[in-house]
This record gives C-alpha cells, sequence and structure tokens, in this order.
C-alpha cells in the first residue's frame, strides 16, 4: 500500500505570476518535502536484481534574485529513490546549507547569482571561484564512504547527505583537512576500487587551481597545486588507474573585464585546450601538460590507460561561444551557453601520449549529447558503453537517452514524449551482473502533459525498449541536472531495521 507523507514546506517569496523560463514550467521550483514508500508502478515491474538508490540533485530556488536569475543559482534539492526487494521508496530534501538558512530567516535572497555582480550582494562572505556567491550545492551529487556528497559547481563546502532519507549531515571535513579558503569545486571522483575522493579546485588567486586526494579513512592525504595562466573556469576531471586529468580550457574571464570586477567569459579561440596529467599523488613538478584543439568541455566520461596513452572521452563543445539568435525565445538568449544544440557538445576522445608528449583526438560522434554516465564497475578500464543525454533545441532541458557503443560506433536511442524532459541517467550494475551492459539506467522525469513526475528503469541493454519499469512520484518535481548511482552493497545501513523500507513490511 502507497504511503505517502508530506513532511515539510516551505516559504518561498517567487510571485504566483512569476514568467521566467526557467522558474517555470518544467522548471518551476518546490517547496514541499515527501516521504512515499511502497511507490505505485504504473507500467511494468520493479526488477528484483536492482538494489541501492538513486539520487539526483535540482536547483531549485525559494526567493526572488537580487536583479537577474540564472538556474544554477537555486537551492539544492536532492531526490531520491531506493530500490530493494522489488519494491521502491521516495525521498526529496532540500540541503540544508548555512545559505538557505540564511535567506529563510529574511525572506529574500542575500548574495547576487552567476548572472549578477558579486558587489551587488547584500552579504560580504560566500563562497565561489568568483567570491560572494551562496554555497546552494545544488550541482552535484557523488557518494563517498556511504554518505551522499552535495557539491557546487563554482568551489564551495561539501555537504553530506544519508542516501536513505536526504538529511544533511553537516560539511565534510576530511578530518580537518578540508581546504576552507577555496573549497571543493563540483565532480569530485569516488574511486571504489581504492575508497578514494580525488577532487580540484580553482579561484582568482595564484596557483588558481589545487588538486587533492581523501582517503578511505576521510584524511586529506595529498593536496598539490596546479599552476595556471590565470584565473580559469575548468567544471570537470577524469582520472585512470594512476593519473588524474585536469584542464585549461580557453573559455575563461575576460581579463581586462575582470580587471574592473566583472565576470565575463570568453573564447579565446586562439589559445589551446591544455590536459594537466600528473600521477594521483604526484607533486607540482611531474605535472605534464598537453595541447589540443580549443573547444570548452562541461563533462568527461571515462578515462583510461592504453599502453603509454591515456585515453580520455567527454563532450567537445563546438560553439562554447554561440552567438544570440532571433528564433528564439528573447528570454532564453540569455541562456544559450546551456543548451546542447547551441553548444554543439558531441562525445570526444583525446589520446594523450606520455612517452612522446603528443595528443591526438577525434570525434566519437555526430549526435549532439551531454551528460554522459558510465557503469562505474568499468571505470578507468576500456570501457565500451556510454549512456548520455539528448536536449530540447534551444533549452536546458533533455528530452531523450543515447547510448553510445564506444567499440562499434553504433548507437541506441530512447526519446521522451513532447512535454517529457528527463535527468541525467545513472547507471545502477544488476544484482550479481557481470557484463558492463548487465545494468538498468535511472532518470526522473518532469510530465507537462500529465503534471506530474516518474521514475524510469530501462535496461542499460535494451534501450530503445523503452523503460521496463514506470513509478510515480508524490508530486511533479522540478527540471534537475546530475545524478549517482548508490548500490546497496556501498550504504551501511541498507538491511538495518530503521531503513526507509521498514514502513513497506520488508
Amino acid at each position: 500500500m502507497v504511503n505517502i507523507d508530506l513532511v515539510e514546506r516551505f516559504v518561498s517569496t517567487i510571485p504566483a505570476d512569476d514568467d521566467h523560463p526557467y522558474r517555470t514550467g518544467p522548471w518551476r521550483p518546490q517547496q514541499a518535502e515527501w516521504n512515499a514508500d511502497d511507490l505505485p508502478v504504473v507500467s511494468g515491474e520493479i526488477p528484483a536484481d536492482l538494489d541501492g538508490v538513486y539520487l539526483r540533485n535540482t536547483e531549485n530556488p525559494l526567493h526572488m534574485p537580487i536583479r537577474h536569475y540564472h538556474p544554477f543559482d537555486g537551492d539544492g534539492m536532492i531526490h531520491l529513490v531506493g530500490f530493494r526487494d522489488g519494491k521502491a521508496f521516495y525521498r526529496n530534501r532540500f540541503v540544508r546549507t548555512d545559505g538557505l538558512a540564511a535567506e529563510a530567516a529574511t525572506g529574500t535572497s542575500l548574495w547576487a547569482g552567476i548572472s549578477e555582480s558579486p558587489a551587488w550582494s547584500d552579504r560580504t562572505d560566500g563562497v565561489g571561484a568568483r567570491t560572494r556567491l551562496k554555497d546552494s550545492a545544488s550541482t552535484d551529487v557523488t557518494l563517498f564512504r556511504g554518505e551522499a556528497l552535495a557539491s557546487f559547481y563554482q568551489c564551495g563546502d561539501l555537504y553530506r547527505i544519508d542516501p536513505l532519507t536526504g538529511r544533511t549531515l553537516g560539511r565534510a571535513d576530511f578530518n580537518g583537512g578540508f581546504p576552507t579558503d577555496i573549497g571543493v569545486s563540483a565532480h569530485p571522483k569516488n574511486d571504489d576500487r581504492t575508497g578514494e575522493l580525488l577532487f580540484f579546485n580553482y579561484g582568482k588567486d595564484s596557483p588558481y587551481m589545487h588538486y587533492g586526494v581523501v582517503d578511505a579513512a576521510n584524511d586529506l592525504v595529498h593536496y598539490v597545486d596546479v599552476e595556471l595562466p590565470g584565473p580559469r573556469l575548468p567544471h570537470d576531471m577524469a582520472y585512470t588507474e594512476n593519473y588524474v586529468i585536469l584542464n585549461d580550457f580557453p573559455l575563461f574571464w575576460e581579463k581586462e573585464a575582470l580587471a574592473a570586477g566583472h565576470h565575463i567569459p570568453r573564447m579565446h579561440r586562439d589559445l589551446p585546450s591544455r590536459f594537466a596529467v600528473l600521477p594521483r599523488r604526484g607533486s607540482a613538478d611531474q605535472i605534464r601538460w598537453f595541447e589540443a584543439d580549443p573547444t570548452y568541455v562541461l563533462h568527461f566520461v571515462n578515462a583510461f590507460e592504453d599502453g603509454d596513452e591515456i585515453v580520455l572521452d567527454g563532450f567537445f563543445q563546438h560553439d562554447p561561444e554561440p552567438g544570440e539568435t532571433t528564433d528564439v525565445d528573447a528570454r532564453l538568449r540569455p541562456f544559450r551557453f546551456l543548451a546542447l544544440d547551441q553548444l554543439q557538445s558531441r562525445l570526444h576522445r583525446w589520446r594523450l601520449n606520455l612517452k612522446t608528449g603528443q595528443s591526438r583526438e577525434e570525434s566519437l560522434t555526430d549526435t549532439v549529447s551531454e551528460f554522459g554516465m558510465m557503469n562505474t564497475d568499468f571505470a578507468t578500464t576500456d570501457y565500451r558503453y556510454a549512456y548520455a543525454a539528448m536536449g530540447k533545441p534551444g533549452w536546458f532541458l533533455f528530452n531523450g537517452i543515447v547510448r553510445h557503443d564506444l567499440h562499434t560506433g553504433a548507437e541506441e536511442r530512447f526519446a521522451l514524449p513532447d512535454g517529457v524532459y528527463g535527468s541525467e541517467s545513472a547507471v545502477a550494475p544488476k544484482v550479481g551482473g557481470t557484463a558492463e551492459d548487465d545494468a538498468y539506467l535511472i532518470t526522473l522525469t518532469t510530465d507537462m502533459n500529465a503534471d506530474a513526475s516518474y521514475a524510469l528503469v530501462f535496461d542499460a541493454a535494451r534501450v530503445a525498449d523503452g523503460p521496463v519499469c514506470t513509478l510515480a512520484l508524490p508530486e511533479r518535481i522540478s527540471s534537475g541536472t546530475h545524478s549517482t548511482w548508490a548500490p546497496g552493497s556501498q550504504l551501511p545501513n541498507w538491511r538495518d531495521a530503521d531503513h526507509p523500507a521498514t514502513s513497506m513490511g520488508l
């Protein structure tokens, strides 16, 4: 029997007649937190060999901006769907950041967003490479030591989240070693094989970037400077069994504007892309730089070692600075840097030769996609499958899934119906599975036609067949981005009596 409880409803000061394209429609924010046990199955059935929790982070604003809103400014909200013994439960919770609490107390935005000048902030504190940003912890979500870590794209704290309840447990401190002066960027990497967390951060002061390693005991055991020519805007990193790969892309703040206090990103097409390769616990003098064609990469999928070469896969933007067009809603033009079709992002492969110091690269597909996921059991190996999101033209919305076969070049797609938008799709290995695609693919949808949201479960080997199971969520959720899969085997309290599934009689 379905058991749904409204846990808490937050006060929002966004007016009912709001018409901002990224605060309405599929991006309409939520104010309610829910517990829902024994989720109703709309179609198919929940696979018995699906065991763990899908978590997704969401930008979810509660207050009007100081002047201009950007969808990356919203407060963090974690959605989770847990699967166990053929049943499922749902939770959603705001990430209880200090910024959320401060703005709840005043009923207004206190920090300037990404589209605003830091000088407009009412508060002089804050985080981020720009400084004076609210740490909303709304970008990424990563599993580490049995807890989820919610992170902020321009560096901030890592907020610890209980992956079974969504409850905020406090900040990560790395046993006193957390780099509080700069913070940690979104997209830290959890290596299941070693239990380590690999991360980077960046800012406007020399050396402009750092790289760190936290071991399985939660100690910061390695932290090294990565000297850059100036302030940069890295967003992701990659790693292999023995190396880490960082980057210096030629899309960064205009130097002259920055000197005047304006944070205006520009694509410097006369500069190459650069990749820094260093041993995972290497020193600054062991960093080797490789040059490649100019681009910007938001996200990488995987990297592995192949003889003398490091193979790196990510999404090459063929137009990192798209010009304004007149064939789209004028309100969308400031957000053209978010639309996959305007960025022309395509899966790409770089080969960095550690022996010769040379690089080679190639486009792996003509399909525009981004937000790629893989079976992380095969991370740092010559993997075969990447699962990526396809985008609605002109919008920061996902309207389908494509499975890239990197060994054959074949692709398989599933298009969501018109008016239905998905999330980054995490790969959940089947219990006892051995093959790379012996797994499920999970996503959450925002269905504008039914004014409802669903959790969709696909067989990772047959994505084009559509979902093998569809589950109804208690409320239509806002569109969101990054996700992760937390296997039940990595969750300390997964089989304990206080597990949420207890209320389902499991």
